[in-house]
C-alpha cells in the first residue's frame, strides 16, 4: 500500500474519531427516521461509497477486530483446512466477553501481509457481511455501525453521505 493511501485512511479514521460526539447523534436521529427508508438511504450509500473503495488498501477490519464465529464457519473453515472441528477451535478461537467464538488474535490469523485473506472464499459470515451497511432492518444494528465507523473509513464516508436522512 502507498503511503499517500495509508495517509488518507488514518486521516479518515483520526477524523470518525474526532467527531464521534456528531456521529453519535447522527445515529440517534435515524430512529426518527422509517425503516425502510432508512435501509434504502443506507443501501445507496453503501453502494456509492464502494464503488470506490479498495479493501485491500485498508483491512482495518482484519488487522483489529475479529468476527464473530458462527458453528457454521467453523465447520466450513475447518473442513477447508483439513482439520478437526474441534482442533480448529482450539487452534484458533476463543470465547469473548458475550460468550461468541471469535479469532485468538488480531491482526487474524488468516491475513496475508498485502491485506488479502488466505481462507476469503471460505471466509466467516461476519467477514462477508462487513461492514453490514447494506442489509435490512439497519435500526437494529446502528450503534454496530457507530463502533464500525471507528474501524473502518468507507463506513464513515457512508454516515456522511446520510448527514440529510435523520432531518
Amino acid at each position: 500500500m502507498d503511503l499517500k493511501s495509508q495517509h488518507k485512511i488514518k486521516e479518515i479514521l483520526n477524523k470518525a474519531r474526532k467527531e464521534r460526539k456528531s456521529t453519535k447523534r447522527l445515529i440517534k436521529s435515524f430512529s426518527a427516521v422509517k425503516p425502510m427508508l432508512l435501509d434504502n438511504a443506507f443501501e445507496d450509500a453503501h453502494d456509492f461509497v464502494f464503488k470506490r473503495t479498495d479493501c485491500l488498501v485498508c483491512a482495518n477490519c482484519c488487522k483489529t477486530s475479529s468476527p464473530i464465529i458462527i458453528n457454521k464457519d467453523v465447520e466450513r473453515i475447518s473442513a477447508h483446512l483439513r482439520m478437526k472441528a474441534g482442533d480448529f477451535v482450539v487452534k484458533y478461537l476463543r470465547i469473548d466477553e458475550d460468550e461468541d467464538y471469535v479469532f485468538q488474535q488480531t491482526p487474524c490469523i488468516f491475513l496475508n501481509e498485502d491485506n488479502t485473506c488466505q481462507i476469503y472464499d471460505i471466509r466467516p459470515k461476519a467477514c462477508r457481511e462487513y461492514p453490514h451497511t447494506n442489509r435490512k432492518n439497519m435500526y437494529e444494528i446502528l450503534e454496530l455501525t457507530y463502533k464500525n465507523s471507528m474501524v473502518c473509513p468507507a463506513v464513515y464516508e457512508i454516515l456522511l453521505r446520510l448527514e440529510d436522512v435523520g432531518r
